[in-house]
């Protein structure tokens, strides 16, 4: 998962941080408003948490902005507020749930785990495309009950290509999922190349048909025709 962290609470957010990349996740941080909105505007994620009383602004117009941008990221507010208003404000521009502080770190990862599935996969936790079975929870692949051994990066670029099944996805696009915006410090995508090739030889020898095509000058997509 790409993860946003909008909190201006040193502690909390470098424990999220901490706690979500020890599982691989990719996760960015913005300390205040005017960083939030930037990196909204810039960059696309799976799950944003969004704290509402944020230096230089409130977090509901950060979902106000979203909204108004047409962007689809999942929104778990976390917020020290217990007021109905604020629940009801949230949830009325956009979020998808609203977590009170404190909270346990297994708890806020497991509501953005359902945030994320039930964006991209009807909640899900187990997708199944023809002869291939995901388990997103798990991390475990299977084509026709032949498990597949995959990385991290290749996992994470298989469930990627899923969850915009049809669409073309730009190289740049990829690369800022699976990496993050340190990503723009690179001008060479080559090793996306890479990481393609090495998951459809998996898939491949493992069975599956091949559903990456190669867009030419632009990037793949995931597609059966």
């Amino acid at each position: 998962m790409k993860i946003l962290v909008i909190e201006d609470e040193q502690a909390l957010y470098e424990s999220i941080l901490s706690y979500f990349t020890g599982d691989g996740n990719i996760c960015e941080h913005a300390a205040d408003f005017e960083a939030g909105v930037e990196k909204i505007e810039l960059y696309s994620y799976d799950c944003i948490l969004l704290d509402l009383g944020l230096p230089g602004g409130e977090g509901l117009e950060i979902l106000s902005r979203l909204k108004k941008l047409n962007k689809k990221e999942g929104v778990l507010i976390i917020s020290a507020r217990h007021s109905l208003d604020d629940r009801l404000s949230g949830l009325d521009l956009g979020a998808d749930d609203y977590l009170v502080k404190p909270f346990h770190l297994s708890e806020l990862k497991a509501r953005v785990s359902a945030i994320v599935r039930r964006k991209n996969f009807d909640g899900d936790s187990v997708i199944k495309f023809n002869e291939m079975t995901i388990d997103v929870g798990a991390m475990k692949v299977n084509i026709d009950g032949t498990p597949v051994f995959l990385t991290k990066k290749e996992f994470d670029l298989l469930v990627y290509f899923l969850s915009n099944k049809n669409k073309v996805v730009t190289k740049n696009a990829m690369a800022e999922h699976l990496w993050g915006d340190e990503i723009d410090l690179s001008d060479d995508f080559d090793f996306i190349y890479t990481h393609v090739k090495n998951l459809k030889k998996k898939l491949s020898e493992a069975g599956a048909r091949d559903y990456v095509r190669s867009v030419y000058g632009i990037g793949y997509k995931f597609a059966e025709a």
